[in-house]
């Protein structure tokens, strides 16, 4: 069985200061442990990035099969959300080409230094890297075709203000993917706090302005949720 994702990552899996400090000019509210009867996970710290490229990742996780369920086209603005040290931001980068545009978004400096070493090394320029806040990623308003969560949304410590910022980047017919390990499947070797329900996210991503609108199961341990704007909005 593969080394669970907790014991790698062991003590550099410790909280991100910046998640609890306001930034100049804006007041962060204090972050939340606990969201609709689930505990907040603590931020993945940077130098746990080694992790995100590890050579069993794709016999672990099958990211190209995930890769594919995304349906990219050419010319698309896709935003990686805590996109680390770009394991999927690098290879969105080419599958929507040079026409194209990938936000890259963290709200650790270090893990974007990382990630626009290795698009250098890579010769990828389509990749634009942003520095949120625990609040908002900073996002152009109403640009964004998709946004992917990778393992991150469980990690926010503010999720409303989160999603209602994704909400407003989206285009009119954009969605967001979360993609999380299952938490239904004790067989999944991943610590519980860093699993999510399907309940689960139903109970938190549809009311802020989300429809439920496709579900991939193929991947052997994550959830894959697409999520549309309500037709309301």
């Amino acid at each position: 069985m593969p080394t669970p994702h907790w014991r790698i990552v062991g003590p550099v899996f410790v909280a991100v200061l910046a998640c609890t400090l306001p930034l100049a000019g804006e007041e962060i509210p204090p972050p939340l442990t606990k969201y609709k009867g689930r505990q907040i996970a603590q931020t993945m710290h940077y130098l746990g990035a080694p992790w995100l490229i590890r050579e069993t990742r794709e016999s672990e996780e099958h990211c190209r099969e995930l890769l594919k369920a995304l349906k990219v086209s050419e010319g698309q603005v896709i935003c990686d959300m805590g996109c680390g040290n770009g394991f999927y931001s690098l290879r969105l980068a080419r599958q929507v080409g040079p026409s194209g545009k990938i936000l890259a978004v963290d709200i650790q400096p270090e893990m974007l230094r990382l990630l626009e070493a290795r698009a250098e090394e890579a010769g990828i320029d389509n990749v634009e890297t942003l520095l949120g806040t625990p609040v908002d990623p900073e996002l152009p308003a109403g640009e964004v075709d998709l946004i992917l969560l990778v393992d991150v949304y469980h990690e926010f410590s503010h999720p409303e203000h989160m999603l209602q910022a994704m909400h407003q980047a989206l285009k009119p017919k954009g969605r967001i993917v979360l993609v999380e390990f299952r938490g239904e499947d004790p067989a999944v070797p991943i610590k519980p706090l860093h699993k999510m329900t399907k309940e689960q996210i139903l109970r938190e991503v549809p009311p802020m302005g989300f429809t439920l609108d496709e579900e991939y199961d193929k991947l052997p341990w994550q959830h894959v949720m697409f999520f549309r704007k309500s037709s309301k909005e």
